[in-house]
């Protein structure tokens, strides 16, 4: 097989990863299940062809391969797909694994992305955090909201990605995307250079370190609306990683800031249906004066008591999304106790 029979065969399986990996034929991952392509086991020898056709597809400069360093991109097949491709090195030899997104943007009613969380996306200016762990659907979800603002606003627009998934046409608003290491050299200059550009919305892709937290809090105080992402679980924990990644001596100013401009918080995972597809579930914090004031005075430990008795502001905490869900009968019991943030409580619940 070359890659584009490859490729075909992901979109045909309607695959979300493809694994090119020495030991194993080449194999898919659909509906979170590993399906093993009836092709020969793969090898070193056979899998450097197929990693030169994806940089003769993609024209992607070959520097970071060649020199042995992680690659990770993306290209598009017309009228097949758009593929995110992250190339490495395992026990001595290459290997890949490709992301599959579909041309257009998703629909985030198919998806289980709730009216709640898109609403995020009516704020005019402020941070607005959508977080997770790696392939909980950050990067959905953020393009649901971006698709929403293009549809009904008009503004500038500004992304930077690592790599660019989902393409957003210019509709009411301007789009401009970035792609990190190809438009410009990394997320901090990307944001320094955006301030500069007449944004109205930015999206950055990830805050990563303590120079892109404070570049992103600067910038959401200059009046744009600001999304970013961490790979934290819940709303306590995205606010304690931002506090904790400045010195002691900043970290009361950081809270006053914080309690200033931020809008919400969107902490998701993805959870498997009782049909195995997967579904989202959420812990949605939005910003009241009273979550303002627990930001602010540091007492985190009260936001999961504030979104319980906060559905009125359209808050939930993730137990809460997990226990609609089983009761909506799409996620089994014992998915609801692996997946939730309080076991006994959760259990205790379900038994009633």
């Amino acid at each position: 097989m070359n890659i584009n029979e490859i490729l075909q065969q992901a979109v045909l399986q309607e695959a979300s990863d493809i694994f090119i990996i020495a030991g194993l034929p080449v194999t898919y991952k659909c509906k979170g299940q590993q399906i093993r392509s009836q092709t020969d086991r793969l090898v070193p020898a056979t899998i450097k062809p197929l990693i030169d056709e994806i940089y003769e597809i993609s024209a992607r400069d070959r520097s970071n391969y060649e020199k042995g360093i992680d690659d990770d991109f993306s290209f598009s097949i017309s009228s097949l797909g758009r593929f995110r491709v992250n190339i490495f090195r395992q026990r001595g030899s290459l290997a890949a694994v490709i992301r599959v997104i579909k041309f257009g943007l998703p629909d985030p009613a198919s998806l289980g992305i709730t009216e709640n969380v898109l609403s995020m996306a009516d704020n005019k200016k402020g941070l607005v955090l959508v977080t997770g762990a790696a392939g909980s659907g950050k990067s959905t979800t953020l393009a649901c909201m971006i698709d929403r603002i293009n549809s009904n606003r008009s503004c500038h627009i500004i992304t930077m990605e690592d790599p660019i998934e989902y393409i957003h046409r210019h509709n009411k608003a301007i789009v401009t995307q970035r792609e990190i290491f190809i438009d410009t050299p990394g997320y901090l200059e990307s944001l320094r250079s955006a301030l500069r550009e007449s944004p109205d919305v930015v999206l950055l892709g990830e805050m990563r370190d303590y120079e892109t937290i404070s570049a992103a809090i600067t910038a959401a105080e200059t009046g744009v609306l600001l999304f970013s992402t961490l790979h934290t679980s819940s709303a306590s924990n995205t606010i304690n990683r931002i506090i904790d990644v400045f010195p002691a001596s900043q970290q009361q100013q950081v809270k006053i800031q914080l309690a200033q401009i931020l809008k919400g918080i969107v902490a998701q995972q993805l959870v498997p249906q009782l049909d195995g597809t997967l579904i989202p579930a959420f812990e949605v914090l939005k910003i009241t004066p009273a979550v303002q004031n627990m930001i602010r005075e540091g007492k985190l430990h009260q936001l999961d008591q504030a979104m319980q008795q906060g559905a009125a502001d359209g808050m939930f905490t993730m137990d809460m999304s997990l226990l609609k869900l089983y009761r909506e009968g799409k996620i089994s019991k014992d998915t609801a106790l692996v997946s939730c943030t309080n076991y006994e409580n959760m259990l205790n619940r379900l038994s009633k």
